[in-house]
């Protein structure tokens, strides 16, 4: 008797360590981790700080993909058009040039 109840003790002593060190080494991290306000990996068993949305894509924060395209968009649009008004105004300055050379040769 004395036999089995010094094996029961041991058994339910080595069971009681290990959860109590499962609950240290492996639950505990977790919670830690995302008590901190950080993302726990499971995967990779490791803590991760979340990377702000607004600092990678440089937009504002609040605006949607979309309209940070449109807003680009809108940009590039503005300096195509500015673009081709220049190249405009410069086609009929050369054309008033050459009328103006043309008038004063006699050509």
């Amino acid at each position: 008797m004395r036999r089995l109840s010094v094996l029961f003790f041991a058994i339910f002593g080595l069971l009681a360590g290990s959860a109590i060190l499962f609950q240290r080494f492996y639950v505990a991290p977790a919670e830690a981790c995302t008590n901190s306000g950080r993302w726990w990996y499971e995967e990779g068993r490791e803590c991760v700080q979340p990377i702000y949305l607004p600092d990678i894509t440089g937009r504002p924060a609040g605006v949607s993909r979309a309209e940070a395209s449109d807003a680009a968009n809108r940009e590039l649009l503005t300096i195509e058009e500015r673009l081709a008004a220049e190249r405009d105004a410069r086609a009929a300055a050369t054309e008033r040039d050459r009328a103006d050379y043309l008038a004063k040769t006699g050509r």
